[in-house]
């Protein structure tokens, strides 16, 4: 049975769609962010080994050329997150579908749904579409967060089991989000296009970096298109924190408090009525 690389499952979360839900976040992705908060995300580990040598309580080990973690030795210092040079994670968990639909079980009495997120959950379409049509047999919502890399609106059977994505737009001009990102912003721009127009966008996202990005204009811009699409679809300026990024990959500072309600206010005169700072 197919299996994906599970980061970690978080039971319940309120920050990840409406309501009361578990989160799941699963390895890989295709963007490189340089102000990228889960760095341990992006890539698959190499069994380079080098997070076993600095374990404190011998929870990883080398086995025939594998890393393998013991969960139940594991104190959660993240030193192996500190260790590891691949921008990679250890404490990673390979599931099948039915193992997933068992840990949401655990809390399907207390929640409205999942959300799968990242990494790039998308880049597992097959999975995630098998997955979503057991949570929908179990009366749960199916969010996804994503980047909107991958042209979603020509996924119909994956569409068919989504009740929501939330997409991130980390620059609407092409050349900032090539450099900030590794991709450029074209498909991500037409994912919200489409999925506004099927009725599935649930939201909006912009990380404010002062020094780094045209913040201003990403605001005016994406403002400007949610509100052409569904005035209605929430917003959300999000600001950057200097918590869990990599080192020495940018210069930057969180932007003040004066600064993220100027942009709400623009966002607000472009006509956006659901605009939430976070």
């Amino acid at each position: 049975m197919n299996k994906v690389a599970v980061n970690r499952i978080i039971p319940f979360s309120s920050v990840d769609g409406p309501g009361n839900r578990t989160a799941i976040f699963l390895q890989g992705c295709n963007f490189n962010c340089l102000y990228c908060h889960n760095p341990e995300t992006i890539n698959h580990c190499n069994h380079c080994g080098r997070c076993v040598e600095t374990c404190p309580v011998e929870a990883l080990k080398l086995i025939d050329g594998k890393v393998r973690w013991d969960d139940t030795l594991c104190t959660g210092c993240h030193q192996c997150l500190k260790t590891c040079r691949q921008n990679s994670s250890p404490r990673v968990k390979l599931m099948t579908v039915d193992e997933i639909i068992e840990e949401i079980n655990k809390t399907k009495a207390f929640i409205s749904g999942i959300t799968v997120s990242g990494g790039e959950s998308t880049l597992q379409i097959p999975f995630l579409t098998q997955l979503f049509k057991g949570v929908k047999e179990m009366g749960l919502t199916t969010f996804v967060d994503t980047n909107g890399s991958i042209p979603l609106w020509e996924e119909e059977s994956f569409l068919s089991v989504v009740d929501q994505f939330m997409v991130d737009l980390k620059s609407t001009h092409q050349q900032e989000h090539l450099e900030l990102t590794g991709l450029g912003c074209s498909t991500v721009i037409e994912n919200i296009k489409q999925l506004a127009n099927l009725g599935k966008l649930y939201e909006v996202r912009t990380v404010i970096v002062p020094n780094l990005l045209d913040n201003k204009r990403n605001v005016e811009n994406t403002s400007k298109l949610i509100a052409s699409l569904n005035p209605e679809i929430r917003y959300k300026i999000i600001k950057y924190r200097a918590l869990g990024v990599r080192e020495g990959l940018v210069e930057a500072s969180s932007p003040t408090d004066e600064m993220l309600l100027e942009l709400k206010a623009l966002a607000e005169e472009e006509g956006c009525r659901d605009v939430v700072l976070v």
